[in-house]
């Protein structure tokens, strides 16, 4: 500890970084019973801390090593660090970026004097071109977190956070991929504060740190979630999980609704937009608090980041009244007859519909899908559905179906005349040129496609659902197929939303 200590004091990130405000959340901390703030690192010069770990990783360089110059691999907020610090020393800068990176952060990185590569699906993919440009070119690689100076770097929101609040701290809450912002802060706040708690956040399905401590063991993930891409990390660095072994107090682990509800909470307190995986101090918090029923404790969280897509907004906004458990999401079948959908309306009474989705489907049954607000999800919708199920409505509780949420929603009525021999698969895309297409040239028209919907949230990978009609003799080739395709992919056959509303037979509910 006293190595990084030493390492953090002497840190010269602020040739580059700001000491950036800890903003009181007045909304939040009433709705919580304690008092939170928010460490707004949004407001760097690149809209990300990444900068401070960068530019002091950079600047230790020996002048040799800076005459060769630097290169790394990111998709987005290191990259644009290391772009600056290169700028702000005249050295030269290579960024190797997926193929599938938006454009907008292609050009953030271009317009501060770095030379771009564009290489792969992801991450991975580019990090391993990236080692292998840095051998053949002589360059020094900066890796984004994994590194004494990267990690020294960030820990100076440490050193800010416990000098901007001096009073009494129950804990602070860190998001994390690769390790190096809980590394470092972990490290100086452990040193100066013992008794303060650091906790980690992560979306639940990029949990490279919880998993890792719990098996006490680095671990690979198989696939990590891309939401949250600033923390898209398959595995927690060696050098940082050996810091968060000793210092780090626990790992909350949140859903994608819950980080768009965080998104909202930061936005009501502070008007800025957080990027998801900026925001997931504050969905840890909130959940870490309600877990662990806090009352009148101070409570930080770091928000690392606003480095968002316009085209993601929307995305955030449809799942952020999800993440805030305030709205239900359900199915029902009503008599197909005149005056049933009044007679079903009416049942709803005075509550704030947020959504009626309402097709024919034969001449006994109209199959409807229902949003509805609620203020306390579980209270009131296990209420609700109790009364229709009363009044003889079939009802199926659709809340955390992510099927329905993701596509079904928006797809209501897609019923085929007859039964199909149809199976149905959500895939992840990269989004770059002639991905789909190159799917659709390998699927050859051996099979074909009786269901399709995409949506694009301006994120590197959509999400698409896909029906084949594949009769028995060919399911074992399919399957061979889609597992040499190198896409993920998961079977929604049996998913209740299709069945429901898509599906070629009968919903039974």
């Amino acid at each position: 500890m006293q190595h990084y200590i030493e390492k953090i004091l002497r840190a010269r990130v602020y040739d580059v970084a700001v000491e950036t405000p800890l903003d009181l959340a007045p909304i939040l901390s009433k709705r919580l019973n304690n008092t939170v703030y928010i460490k707004r690192e949004d407001l760097q010069s690149v809209f990300s801390f990444k900068l401070r770990g960068a530019y002091n990783k950079i600047v230790s360089l020996s002048d040799a090593e800076k005459q060769c110059g630097v290169i790394t691999a990111s998709a987005g907020n290191h990259a644009q660090g290391v772009a600056l610090a290169a700028n702000k020393l005249g050295i030269r800068a290579v960024v190797v970026m997926p193929r599938t990176t938006p454009a907008i952060k292609v050009q953030a990185v271009c317009s501060r004097g770095a030379e771009t590569v564009l290489w792969g699906d992801s991450y991975d993919e580019a990090y391993e071109h990236a080692i292998s440009l840095a051998e053949l070119h002589k360059l020094t690689f900066v890796h984004p977190y994994d590194d004494p100076e990267v990690i020294a770097g960030q820990g100076t929101i440490g050193m800010e956070i416990l000098r901007q609040h001096m009073g009494a701290l129950h804990a602070v809450f860190v998001p994390v991929g690769g390790g190096g912002l809980i590394a470092g802060v972990a490290a100086y706040v452990k040193f100066v504060r013992p008794s303060v708690k650091i906790i980690g956040v992560e979306p639940e399905d990029s949990d490279c740190l919880n998993k890792a401590l719990r098996a006490k063991r680095r671990v690979m993930l198989k696939q990590v979630g891309l939401f949250a891409d600033g923390v898209a990390v398959k595995q927690i660095g060696k050098e940082t999980f050996h810091l968060a072994q000793q210092y780090v107090d626990g790992v909350v682990t949140v859903s994608t609704d819950e980080i768009c509800a965080a998104i909202k909470d930061i936005f009501d307190d502070t008007r800025s937009i957080a990027e998801p995986a900026g925001a997931l101090g504050v969905a840890g918090l909130k959940k870490y608090a309600e877990n662990n029923n806090l009352k009148s404790q101070c409570l930080i969280a770091i928000e690392s980041g606003a480095n968002i897509n316009f085209d993601r907004l929307r995305h955030v906004a449809e799942r952020a009244q999800m993440g805030e458990q305030r709205e239900l999401l359900f199915a029902v079948s009503i008599p197909e007859r005149a005056g049933s959908f009044l007679e079903f309306c009416s049942s709803l009474g005075q509550r704030n519909i947020t959504e009626f989705n309402y097709r024919f489907f034969d001449s006994a049954s109209a199959h409807v899908f229902v949003g509805v607000q609620t203020i306390d999800r579980r209270k009131d919708g296990e209420t609700l559905i109790k009364e229709l199920r009363n009044a003889g409505y079939p009802v199926t509780d659709m809340t955390g179906n992510e099927l329905a949420v993701e596509h079904i929603r928006y797809m209501v009525g897609g019923h085929p005349p007859r039964l199909l021999d149809e199976h149905v698969y959500s895939f992840e895309f990269p989004e770059r040129p002639g991905a789909l297409l190159k799917f659709l040239s390998d699927l050859g028209g051996r099979w074909n496609i009786s269901l399709f919907h995409y949506r694009n949230h301006g994120a590197a990978f959509g999400r698409v659902l896909m029906g084949l009609q594949v009769p028995k003799v060919d399911r074992k080739s399919f399957h061979e197929f889609l597992d040499a395709l190198g896409f993920p992919y998961w079977e929604e056959t049996s998913n209740p939303a299709y069945r429901f509303f898509a599906g070629g037979r009968k919903f039974e509910s």
